[in-house]
């Protein structure tokens, strides 16, 4: 048996390794080493560099630290400073085509960047030569000012067969204007490339369509739904009812007391079963609401820790709602009305590693912390062993449960996301070896987080975020509600958060490079209540105007924020938004920008369409003029979109053609 026993990590190194010496041996935890970058401004002189508290029980070490000067006589405002094959894929011309991610720098200092005369702010095409594959699709770079960095993808075909292992060997990076003249690098524009395009990669990136989503809507829905209770606050989850009542049997603990007086000794977790009716359930209104809330994919949670499983889980377990209660396969409900109302809604599924209570997992050795796999014993009575309703006997928890249980999404359901809990013990890299090509035999490119195992693909931070950017993909996960994904009783309607405090979090993480996961919890009768409806449809209204400023963008590397305002940016445009409203009918940006002349402005919402602002640079303070009646039409946040000027489509298709 292919076993690994993982725990998931946030933010997963580079190089990670099993363990690592301290002075009485080895400290058997896996150790992280991690790659970070930013820019460091050179407007004033750096004067030291404060290193993280060495006393704390778990530091951090700095192993190395590299400082890349700027060139002040560059040949060229443009250096090449990597190029990497990715595992993202697309059919071009009826081929199979790899991107080539290359990061391009300005290497001048932030000191010159006022000057627009040390931009590159005409377009430049960027290409792959190499015997062994070919050019598909040139990739394009319009605007880098000193000292940022861009990533540039470029498409590639092989030429001939490509085996198992993929192609290792150098491959050339070269960069051209828009009249096909190409630039001198000095033989700096040769790279190492080691197993690329292997049809069995050790690891693999997120699909192109998930980093351009941003924005996606959690459901957590299930037995828990129906007491759908915990504390207000603390970090205590409604869906973790049932661990919380076995755990402490005292009347300090607020779920065993809150248990007792509500339903009293003799009403088991499991009891709840049959009043998980589900009666207002509509799968239509739900896939609906996802896409007017503006969210481009959905996560609905299959099967929660306590192992009751929202679809038809066949004779793995009889522990779900196909078998049990309302006796109805939820999974598919909403996903042929996701299929056929909103097609492009990506589909996705979470699906806990491990169960508290299942009997299965102990007897196999797989039981572990919060995760015993043993009965649970009666809360109030511990002569009483509680049943584990709809199991069935003589199960290996791994390979018959969890591993039979990712294989029914991935082929009877097609799900597009695997989102798994915990980790623990899993066959997940079984898994994924037969998952990715069969998705792709079907044309569809698909995603697993970091709690699998195996091949994670993204960090998964929840109810919390990154302050900085992250080069490496993540997503935030938190409730509407402010302490709790599950459906909570307890909770007030004026409780939940704001629609601005939701768009405001949704733009400072992507703005960070991450995606946004909004999770609702409907009723154990399966209706999502108003205020979570009425916020999620004002976020919808808000990106439907102001969408191109999150969709499909990417981060600003010279910093993501400042002050109130947020950076985002595609090829050909340069968002800036603010969380603040402007006022006095001017918006005033002191920090530098990609902005110079020949360049549009409009506040996206606010403008007619076609409909430019006015803005001038008075000194190095980039001032908008903005009528207030065009304020006034925006609520929440306000997206000033900057589209850079350059050459004429024709000039650029000149440009291919000509390389």
């Amino acid at each position: 048996m292919n076993l690994r026993w993982t725990l998931h990590w946030l933010n997963q190194g580079v190089i990670r390794t099993p363990y690592h010496l301290v002075p009485s041996g080895k400290n058997h935890n896996v150790t992280q080493i991690y790659h970070w970058s930013t820019a460091v401004t050179s407007n004033s002189p750096l004067i030291s560099v404060t290193l993280p508290n060495s006393t704390w029980p778990n530091h951090l070490h700095i192993f190395a630290a590299s400082i890349v000067p700027c060139d002040l006589q560059p040949r060229f405002p443009i250096s090449i400073r990597r190029g990497i094959f990715t595992t993202q894929w697309e059919i071009i011309d009826g081929v199979k085509a790899w991107a080539v991610e290359v990061t391009l720098a300005n290497p001048l200092p932030s000191l010159v960047a006022a000057d627009p005369e040390y931009w590159i702010r005409t377009p430049h095409f960027v290409g792959i030569v190499n015997g062994k594959f070919k050019t598909a699709r040139l990739g394009w770079v319009y605007r880098v000012i000193p000292s940022d960095e861009i990533r540039v993808k470029v498409w590639v075909t092989p030429v001939g067969k490509i085996g198992e292992a993929g192609f290792s060997g150098t491959m050339k990076i070269v960069v051209g204007d828009q009249d096909g003249n190409l630039i001198g690098f000095g033989g700096q524009n040769e790279f190492e490339v080691t197993g690329a395009m292997s049809p069995s990669p050790s690891s693999r990136d997120t699909p192109e369509w998930w980093d351009d989503a941003k924005f996606g809507i959690f459901i957590h829905w299930g037995i828990y739904s129906v007491p759908a209770w915990a504390p207000g606050s603390g970090g205590w989850y409604a869906a973790w009812y049932n661990w919380w009542l076995h755990k402490w049997r005292e009347p300090w603990n607020g779920y065993w007391k809150h248990h007792l007086d509500t339903y009293g000794a003799d009403v088991l977790y499991d009891d709840f079963i049959n009043d998980f009716t589900a009666a207002e359930f509509n799968a239509s209104a739900w896939v609906n609401l996802f896409a007017d809330a503006g969210a481009k994919y959905f996560v609905l949670v299959t099967k929660h820790h306590d192992g009751f499983a929202l679809f038809d889980t066949k004779n793995s377990t009889h522990r779900s709602s196909y078998h049990l209660g309302p006796k109805r396969d939820f999974i598919r409900e909403l996903f042929d009305a996701a299929k056929a109302e909103t097609p492009g809604l990506k589909r996705g599924t979470y699906l806990t590693m491990p169960e508290w209570f299942n009997p299965d997992a102990g007897r196999g050795g797989y039981g572990f912390g919060d995760f015993p796999g043993e009965l649970a014993i009666n809360s109030y009575n511990e002569s009483i062993i509680e049943p584990y309703t709809g199991g069935l006997e003589g199960k290996d928890y791994l390979r018959d449960i969890q591993l039979e249980h990712m294989k029914m999404l991935a082929y009877n359901y097609e799900t597009e996301i695997i989102w798994c809990d915990i980790g623990g013990p899993n066959l997940t890299k079984e898994f994924a070896e037969d998952w990715y090509p069969f998705a792709e035999s079907q044309g569809r490119q698909v995603v697993m987080n970091n709690r699998c195992g195996d091949l994670p693909q993204f960090d998964t931070p929840e109810y919390s975020k990154f302050s900085s950017i992250q080069t490496v993909k993540w997503e935030t996960s938190e409730g509407i509600d402010p302490h709790t994904y599950g459906y909570n009783r307890v909770t007030r309607d004026d409780e939940y958060k704001s629609a601005e405090r939701l768009l405001h979090t949704l733009i400072d993480i992507v703005s960070k490079n991450g995606n946004y996961l909004l999770n609702l919890g409907p009723t154990g009768t399966g209706l999502i209540v108003k205020p979570m409806v009425d916020r999620v449809l004002e976020v919808g209204k808000w990106l439907k105007h102001s969408g191109d400023c999150i969709y499909g963008t990417r981060y600003f590397f010279l910093g993501a924020e400042y002050r109130s305002l947020r950076f985002t940016q595609t090829a050909r445009t340069f968002c800036i938004i603010s969380l603040d409203k402007p006022i006095n009918g001017s918006f005033n940006i002191d920090r530098l920008v990609p902005v110079t002349d020949g360049d549009t402005i409009t506040l996206l919402g606010g403008c007619h369409a076609g409909q430019n602002l006015t803005w001038r640079y008075e000194g190095q303070l980039l001032t908008i003029d903005v009528p207030e009646e065009a304020v006034d039409k925006i609520d929440h946040a306000w997206a000033f979109q900057v589209t850079y000027g350059f050459g004429s489509e024709e000039m650029l298709e000149h440009a291919g053609a000509t390389h």
